[in-house]
């Protein structure tokens, strides 16, 4: 599919943008080319289109330079195209807060403009979503077995949010390409080992698996070189802190070693380590990194939801 009618139609579907609305691209350098596809599609649609580009942070969850975060503010709709996350910030907060549509695109390629999650039905993504909610409502615990590992944390009191890809109203922000469900464990209630699989965010894709173990909810220790540098990039403090689970609602997303992608695989989970204070945790960090498990066992309070990379529940 032509990359410039995929993006009019995500401005369009998804974030129902109208002619004449103020349309924001942000990049950083090494976006470019996409940020030029961006912006032809956004004039194509009649929105009044302007690009930033800021240098890349080098981690997810750092906050854009200050200039980024008000222009975000003032527009009606912004689109994040970047190589390191701006999801979980002050920056994609304070902009919904303030009444604009946010949509953000960390690792973003080509390739995913031609095929893959951002082509999905997204009515049914969200239908899907919605129902895995109601599943993680009103809930006590949840337990992930992977291979012959268990993690154990609780979720009572918090609030599933439903990332559908249909950001269509005054404040609403997520993913693109999205579909997924997250919930912001209780904190330190985490504990036990699980295998990682998939991908893991600002490394790519795992050339071997990496256990990991958590204890009163703080990742204590990683396997292997990859494992060495998920701990390197989330710090010794709040960093290492577990902030999130995630479960993939997304038929048409692939496993290609890009998170943004990857988590979004219907029957997937993701857990998360750093800030989670934007949906509901308490964890302030300068950091938030997904972790994919392509084929987990997921219990909701007992009850089998996801089976071996199936939704079930």
């Amino acid at each position: 599919m032509n990359p410039i009618h995929t993006v009019k139609r995500m401005l369009q579907v998804n974030l129902n943008v109208l002619p004449g609305e103020d349309l924001l691209i942000v990049i950083d350098s090494t976006k470019k080319d996409l940020g030029n596809v961006f912006v032809q599609a956004g004039k194509a649609v009649g929105a009044v289109t302007e690009l930033l580009a800021f240098e890349p942070s080098g981690k997810s969850g750092t906050e854009p330079p200050l200039s980024i975060a008000k222009a975000m503010k003032e527009a009606d709709v912004a689109i994040c195209i970047t190589a390191h996350s701006l999801s979980h910030t002050n920056s994609r907060k304070h902009a919904a807060a303030a009444g604009t549509r946010v949509a953000t695109m960390p690792g973003l390629t080509a390739d995913m403009l031609e095929t893959g999650a951002l082509l999905a039905d997204y009515e049914e993504v969200q239908k899907t979503g919605e129902l895995i909610a109601e599943q993680l409502k009103n809930s006590r615990e949840v337990t992930i077995h992977t291979e012959n590992k268990v993690l154990t944390f609780r979720i009572d009191g918090r609030s599933p949010k439903v990332s559908s890809g249909l950001l269509r109203g005054c404040g609403q922000s997520g993913n693109l390409p999205s579909g997924e469900t997250y919930i912001a464990p209780l904190e330190g209630t985490a504990n036990g080992e699980i295998v990682i699989d998939g991908s893991i965010a600002d490394i790519g894709r795992l050339t071997k698996a990496v256990t990991i173990r958590v204890e009163n909810g703080k990742l204590v220790a990683a396997s292997g070189s990859q494992g060495e540098a998920l701990l390197a990039l989330l710090g010794d403090g709040d960093g290492r802190m577990l902030a999130e689970l995630g479960i993939g609602t997304n038929p048409m997303a692939r496993m290609t070693g890009n998170v943004l992608e990857d988590e979004k695989k219907a029957g997937t989970c993701h857990i998360a380590f750093g800030s989670n204070h934007t949906f509901g945790g308490t964890i302030h960090a300068d950091v938030h990194i997904d972790c994919v498990i392509t084929r987990p066992q997921l219990f909701i309070d007992g009850k089998l939801i996801l089976a071996h990379g199936k939704i079930v529940g």
